[in-house]
C-alpha cells in the first residue's frame, strides 16, 4: 500500500511551559539545524543513532547541526530492542563524557522507536537530564513513540520496566525518511494508525482501505490525536493516556515471551489488538462487525492474526502481570465498546485474558 506526500505541518503539544512542536513533511532532515536553533539549544549536539539508520542519516543530519553552528558527535548503538538495556545506557552515557557532552548540550536521537526510547531515556538521566531532539524515521516512531516523552528500557521480566517521562524541545518527523523502511518495518507502524482508528477516530479504519490520504497528513492526524492524550494526562495519571495501550498489556507480554526482536513492536500489538476487540465484545459489548473491521484493517497490511503454536499462553500471561498495567491486584485493560471510543475496564479476569488469546489461536487444519 503507497500512500503519496504534499506538505509540511506543525503540530503543537500543548503541556503548558512544556509544550513543543512537531514538524511534519518532506525532507526536514536538512532543516534540523536551524530547527534546533528555533528550539533556543546553543551546546554541543550529541546524535544518537543505530547502525541501519546511521548508515543512511547521520552525515545529512550531523551536516545540517554543523551549519548552524552546532559542535557535534555521532554515537552509535546496535539496531534492534536488544539496545534498548542499561548496558548500553552505560556505554552510550560513557561514549558522551569522552565527547566533552556536559550539561549544556543537548541529544538528538535519530531512528526508530527502540533509538527515541534509549536515546531519550539516556538525555534523561545524563548530567540528571539534559534536553532531546526526536527524528523519528519510522512510521511507528513518527505517529506514536517519538511523541509524549515516554523513554525506557526494558529487562527480560518484560518491556519499558525501566524508565522517565523527558519531553523533547521538538520532533522532527522527515516523511522522506520512511521511502527507505523495508516492507515489514513499514507495515507494523500503521498498528498504531490502526489503534488511534479504534480508540478515537473510527474513519482512520476505512480511509486506511483507500489509501486516498498523503502520508504527511496522516501522521499530522496521528499526531494530533496522541498530542490530545499527552495534553490531558501527561504522566498517566487520570487514566485517559492509558487508553492508548489498547492492544498492548498482551503485545508487550507476546513481545517478550517470544524473545526481543522476534515479532516488531506493531506485529505483537497487533495481535494483542485482536484478543483486545475479543475480550471488547465480552466486557463492553462490542459489535462482532468492528471485530471484523479491526482485523480487516490489520490484514491489509499484513500484520499477523495468529500466534505461533510454540509461544507458551501461560508465560504471555504471566508476563502480563509483570506489566506496569497490572495495578494493585487487577488487570487494567483497555477495552472498546464501539470504533472510535476506548475506556479502562476494572472487570477483567484471566479467563477473559486466555479467551483473548484463543481468538489468535492458530486455525486448525
Amino acid at each position: 500500500m503507497e500512500l503519496t506526500d504534499l506538505q509540511v505541518y506543525t503540530v503543537t503539544i500543548n503541556l503548558g511551559p512544556r509544550s513543543y512542536p512537531v514538524y511534519i513533511g518532506e525532507n526536514l532532515l536538512d532543516e534540523a539545524g536551524r530547527l534546533c536553533r528555533k528550539a533556543s539549544l546553543n551546546g554541543h549536539a550529541a546524535l544518537v543513532t543505530d547502525t541501519k539508520v546511521g548508515a543512511l542519516y547521520s552525515k545529512q543530519v550531523l551536516k545540517a547541526l554543523t551549519n548552524s553552528g552546532f559542535k557535534a558527535s555521532v554515537h552509535l548503538v546496535n539496531a534492534g530492542e536488544l539496545s534498548k538495556s542499561f548496558e548500553v545506557v552505560a556505554t552510550l552515557c560513557e561514549d558522551f563524557v569522552r565527547h566533552g557532552v556536559d550539561r549544556q548540550s543537548f541529544v538528538v536521537a535519530l531512528g526508530g522507536g527502540v533509538v527515541g526510547d534509549l536515546a531519550g531515556f539516556a538525555a534523561a538521566v545524563y548530567n540528571r537530564g539534559v534536553p532531546v531532539i526526536q527524528i523519528p524515521t519510522t512510521i511507528m516512531a513518527q505517529v506514536d513513540s517519538s511523541i509524549g516523552g515516554k523513554t525506557g528500557i526494558n529487562l527480560s521480566s518484560g518491556k519499558n520496566l525501566v524508565g522517565a517521562f523527558h519531553q523533547p524541545l521538538a520532533v522532527i518527523a522527515d516523511t522522506s525518511t520512511l521511502r527507505t523502511l523495508g516492507r515489514r518495518e513499514w507495515n507494523e507502524g500503521f498498528a498504531e494508525v490502526i489503534k488511534y482508528g479504534v480508540i478515537r477516530e473510527k474513519r482512520l479504519l476505512s480511509e486506511l482501505q483507500n489509501g486516498a490520504q498523503s502520508l504527511p497528513d496522516l501522521v499530522r492526524r496521528c499526531v494530533e490525536i496522541k498530542g490530545s492524550f499527552v495534553a490531558g494526562d501527561e504522566r498517566e495519571t487520570t487514566g485517559s493516556r492509558a487508553l492508548l495501550n489498547f492492544g498492548h498489556t498482551l503485545g508487550h507480554a507476546i513481545e517478550a515471551v517470544a524473545g526481543y526482536g522476534t515479532f516488531l513492536h506493531g506485529e505483537a500489538v497487533a495481535l494483542g489488538m485482536i484478543a483486545a476487540a475479543h475480550v471488547s465484545a465480552k466486557r463492553s459489548g462490542l459489535p462482532e462487525e468492528d471485530i471484523k473491521e479491526i482485523e480487516t484493517a490489520i490484514k491489509l497490511f499484513d500484520l499477523p492474526t495468529q500466534l505461533p503454536s510454540d509461544l507458551s499462553r501461560s508465560k504471555i500471561l504471566e508476563r502480563v502481570f509483570a506489566d506496569k498495567k497490572f495495578i494493585d491486584g487487577k488487570i487494567r485493560f483497555v477495552v472498546t465498546p464501539k470504533l472510535g471510543s476506548a475506556l479502562l475496564a476494572d472487570n477483567v479476569t484471566i479467563e477473559d485474558l486466555e479467551s483473548g488469546l484463543q481468538a489468535i489461536e492458530p486455525l486448525q487444519t
